[in-house]
């Protein structure tokens, strides 16, 4: 399996998937423990909720599993969010805090997988955002994540629905940052919150440079608001889905059509 898929469109928006892979080879997974080789904390079926929301969206996909590496992690391992628990460049637990492996990465795996995965990764997501702009004048990063309501370890109580992150402002325009605002805020029966505990990942802080015509935001949606249940199977929920899906395809055509303004 190749490590990255990329589907090349037209829009402006570029779709990052860097955590619904469930891909490991099997040198890795042997060194998985029985709780590791579950790949809980993946962003199930994030994908299938944004498939077809947007003509002609470009999405860079990583098919490797975060337990693998995680492509949303500064690839020199500094911490996003320093003094709050959270999980490394190669995670060595789970979200809950529970070791995953049997035998951890040592320098040389993260050495050999930081080539092998994360920097494929991001070459095709930065060749795709330079393609885009030139095409367009400007290009909008839009990383699409989904985690669990209710995980302790990472966060006290409940996470809101949909979590838009945008480092405080610092990784896009202000008309970015306010018009998926306003939409979220005014989406009927979700709660949703701005620059909280999920103010954008690496890619997005990575690539968010307004001033060269690169944008970029995050949107983390509550597991709960599209699964049948946040645990194993990890089942699709239409219904569910079925509610979330038109304030999602109406965010990311609101962006596209607003892309031409933006432009530098």
């Amino acid at each position: 399996m190749t490590s990255v898929s990329v589907h090349q469109g037209s829009s402006p928006i570029v779709l990052g998937f860097p955590h619904t892979g469930t891909y490991v080879p099997d040198d890795i997974a042997a060194k998985l423990n029985d709780n590791g080789r579950l790949l809980a904390d993946t962003d199930w079926h994030i994908d299938r909720l944004y498939d077809g929301l947007l003509a002609d969206a470009t999405t860079v996909t990583a098919n490797f599993h975060r337990y693998v590496i995680d492509a949303n992690r500064d690839p020199e391992g500094e911490s996003l969010y320093p003094g709050q628990n959270t999980t490394t460049l190669i995670p060595l637990t789970d979200f809950d805090g529970r070791d995953i492996w049997d035998t951890p990465p040592g320098e040389a795996d993260i050495d050999t997988r930081r080539r092998d995965f994360h920097a494929p990764y991001h070459a095709a997501l930065a060749a795709e955002m330079a393609r885009v702009q030139a095409l367009h004048g400007v290009a909008i990063l839009y990383d699409c994540h989904s985690i669990r309501s209710y995980i302790p370890f990472l966060f006290d109580g409940v996470l809101p629905d949909l979590n838009i992150g945008t480092n405080s402002g610092a990784t896009c325009a202000p008309r970015i940052e306010q018009c998926v605002w306003e939409l979220v805020a005014a989406a009927p029966a979700y709660t949703s919150v701005l620059n909280a505990r999920f103010k954008g990942g690496w890619t997005t802080r990575h690539y968010g440079r307004p001033a060269q015509g690169w944008h970029a935001i995050q949107m983390e949606i509550a597991q709960s608001a599209y699964l049948e249940t946040e645990a194993a199977p990890w089942t699709y929920d239409d219904a569910r889905a079925g509610r979330l899906r038109p304030h999602l395809a109406q965010m990311l055509n609101r962006l596209a059509n607003l892309a031409p303004e933006l432009r530098t």
